[in-house]
């Protein structure tokens, strides 16, 4: 029988490193998923099914938000180098967070009519810049230009009900501010007010949820909440951008 120590190594060379991979392939899947539920909120806008598109496109940006994280605890790039994770984001997050929110947009008269397919063309477009520049983020983890974060504009224009002519101006002026070195928060990476960040975060998210399963009924408590916590999240970003790198 070999010593416990010479057992010990064994296992470590050989054991370990196949749990680790298998972990990082595990995240990589779970990342993969956010593709098969943008397309049931795909689907459900084809469908005309506005609230089951949110919630599916709700599901995809949490599992966004968890991957990251979970991929950097465990060293997914050390353990698997030749797969590049952030590729892999990247082309899931254009498909929910651009093409099924540019569709939605489209599908249900969130435009002008003659508007429609310009603005959900150039909300496709100009999301390109984003998924592509190399200098998307600032170091202390603030979106450098917006951060083409269609899904959440989508929601607020179906929820708030505003006019498609109103809609059509936050349309264009998001797309030119995707050049632009106005900063946008990471609400769960950024480094200043980090805690105040992340609960405002959950209480936008949940109030969000809320008010998409109720709606169209209204709710005072999760309306007043929600706009709480979208103006600090608002007041934050306008204070990075005001300072200087």
């Amino acid at each position: 029988m070999p010593p416990l120590g010479e057992f010990s190594t064994t296992f470590d060379a050989t054991v370990r490193p196949r749990l680790r991979r298998g972990a990082a392939w595990a995240v990589h899947v779970f990342t993969a998923s956010g593709v098969v539920i943008g397309l049931l909120a795909l689907l459900a806008v084809l469908d005309g099914d506005p609230r089951a598109a949110l919630l599916w496109l709700g599901l995809a940006t949490f599992i966004d938000g968890l991957d990251g994280p979970a991929a950097r605890k465990l060293g997914v790039r050390e353990a698997i180098p030749r797969f590049d994770g952030a590729t892999l984001d990247n082309v899931v997050d254009y498909f929910t967070w651009v093409v099924v929110p540019a569709l939605f947009i489209y599908r249900f008269g969130l435009l002008p009519d003659s508007f429609a397919l310009v603005g959900a063309a150039f909300i496709m477009a100009t999301s390109l810049y984003t998924f592509a520049n190399l200098d998307l983020k600032t170091s202390d983890n603030y979106f450098v230009g917006f951060p083409a974060l269609w899904n959440v504009v989508a929601f607020q224009m179906f929820i708030l009900e505003s006019p498609p002519l109103l809609n059509l101006a936050v349309t264009a002026a998001l797309g030119v501010l995707t050049f632009t070195p106005v900063k946008f928060v990471h609400p769960l990476r950024v480094r200043e007010w980090r805690i105040p960040t992340i609960i405002a975060t959950t209480v936008w998210a949940l109030t969000s949820l809320w008010m998409v399963v109720i709606h169209p009924v209204e709710s005072t408590a999760a309306f007043t909440l929600w706009i709480a916590a979208s103006i600090y999240l608002a007041v934050i970003c306008l204070r990075r951008s005001l300072r200087r790198a």
